[in-house]
């Protein structure tokens, strides 16, 4: 009960603080020669979120698909940096990840083995929903939302990775390992929030709403089915 409640009480300032605010400080102000310098700034401020995505991950003893891909993000970017490579391999990267995302859903669709399920069953109780629709004789159209919701699901990330290419290639200045190229990586990362995930949280949203509307017949709300 205890382990349970550990997780459920995770406080987002906290997530937030130490996956985007400190992060960006440190990038932004303190990558310089003055204090310490592009590389070192770079790498304590990855580290950051590298730590607490690996501390997470040895926490709740499960692998979440997304965890790694993040975590493998942050060594990428930590690589791209460290060994001063071409910053156009950091712009290909930010614009990669989101798109191949997107495909690999759309991809599962087509095989009939949909990653939506998974991704949704994280925040939804799919199986109530079913049932719900079942009981009002609509077992084929929670079907043919969920079919929608991945094809949404995957614009999403299509979205992200538009985004993600224009704000790289907008923000982005200078050479990995300097101190130009440092600091605007903190803005990039600090802009991502309200650029980025604002509006892909703002279409999920609107999976949400699209999967449940139509349930009021079955006498369910939408506090029935979210998961606590």
């Amino acid at each position: 009960m205890s382990e349970v409640n550990s997780e459920k009480k995770e406080n987002p300032l906290v997530n937030l603080a130490i996956n985007l605010i400190i992060p960006t400080i440190i990038m932004v102000k303190f990558s310089n020669d003055k204090y310490l310098g592009s590389v070192n700034g770079l790498l304590i401020a990855l580290s950051l979120p590298f730590a607490y995505g690996l501390y997470d991950f040895i926490k709740k003893r499960k692998a979440n698909f997304f965890s790694i891909i993040g975590l493998v993000n942050i060594g990428i970017t930590g690589g791209i940096g460290l060994f001063e490579l071409d910053k156009n391999l950091m712009i290909v990267k930010e614009t990669a990840i989101p798109l191949i995302f997107g495909l690999v859903i759309l991809g599962s669709e087509l095989i009939n083995k949909p990653l939506i399920k998974g991704f949704l069953s994280n925040i939804l109780d799919l199986d109530k929903i079913k049932d719900a629709f079942a009981s009002i004789n609509k077992k084929e159209l929670f079907v043919i939302k969920m079919k929608r919701a991945s094809y949404f699901l995957a614009g999403t990330f299509f979205l992200s990775a538009i985004l993600n290419f224009l704000l790289a290639v907008y923000i982005l200045e200078g050479n990995p390992g300097s101190e130009e190229f440092t600091a605007s990586l903190g803005k990039m990362t600090f802009l991502s929030f309200p650029v980025i995930a604002l509006p892909t949280t703002t279409m999920l949203g609107f999976i949400l709403y699209y999967l449940f509307h139509g349930l009021k017949e079955a006498d369910l709300t939408l506090e029935d089915v979210l998961k606590q």
